[in-house]
């Protein structure tokens, strides 16, 4: 890499960074819009997992006090099936009318939910969250973004904000980790790339300690806001490609 091409690359690794500490997700969202210019595709999607596998095991456990693993395992196990399930599919069938599906469904979901105040939360049993689980890693596999439908589940049980990233935190783990072992096996992990990963490994990390700090100072109402306006980029991104 040259100089700026070095600097754009830390500095949108550490934006990734202060991202995730603050919501928890969406790391993806921030720095592909820059590495895919300076990166090719399979680099980024493999940095994006590697990474995340680090930034979701340290926010994990600095906000153990309020990981629920007993919540989450529903999800975890249906992410835990769907994920190779997506993966499979993109081999099958096109995704990209999945993709703007789901989009927009997250760019309704949230331009309504941001104009409306705070309802009560849904109620829903095991087989639902294991079936949102499921979805949400089909997503995953199909398009490399675990995060959006987990979130969007958690804000319309109406849990509190630690008890959100308590539950779709590990479930975003978890679906990385998957992703990790079928990068691996299918070669993607180079000798190159892990020079570029051992290179963002600091300004990641000083991002991820800036965002959680400051996640330490939001209340319920403001990180509502922030969850709710990453989801719209999030339909906004699923959407684009198709565009």
């Amino acid at each position: 890499m040259s100089g700026g091409v070095l600097a754009l690359f830390l500095l949108s690794t550490f934006a990734g960074g202060v991202v995730t500490g603050v919501a928890g997700f969406a790391m993806g969202l921030v720095v592909s819009g820059v590495w895919l210019h300076i990166l090719t595709p399979a680099q980024t999607a493999a940095l994006i997992v590697g990474y995340g596998l680090v930034t979701q095991t340290y926010s994990i456990w600095t906000l153990r006090h309020g990981l629920q693993l007993r919540t989450a395992l529903p999800f975890i196990i249906g992410g835990v099936a769907g994920v190779p399930i997506g993966t499979a599919l993109l081999a099958y069938t096109n995704p990209d009318d999945l993709r703007i599906g789901v989009g927009v469904l997250l760019i309704v979901y949230s331009v309504y939910s941001l104009a409306r105040p705070h309802v009560k939360g849904l109620h829903a049993g095991l087989a639902v969250d294991t079936g949102v689980g499921f979805f949400n890693g089909v997503l995953g596999g199909l398009t490399g973004l675990s995060g959006p439908i987990i979130t969007m589940w958690c804000q319309l049980r109406g849990f509190p904000k630690d008890l959100q990233r308590g539950i779709y935190q590990p479930v975003i783990l978890s679906a990385f980790a998957l992703t990790a072992i079928s990068l691996g096996v299918a070669g993607a992990i180079t000798v190159d790339l892990l020079k570029i990963y051992a290179l963002g490994l600091l300004p990641l990390a000083a991002g991820l300690w800036l965002g959680l700090r400051l996640y330490g100072h939001l209340d319920e109402r403001t990180f509502r806001k922030i969850i709710l306006a990453l989801l719209l980029l999030s339909g906004i991104a699923l959407i684009a490609p198709i565009r």
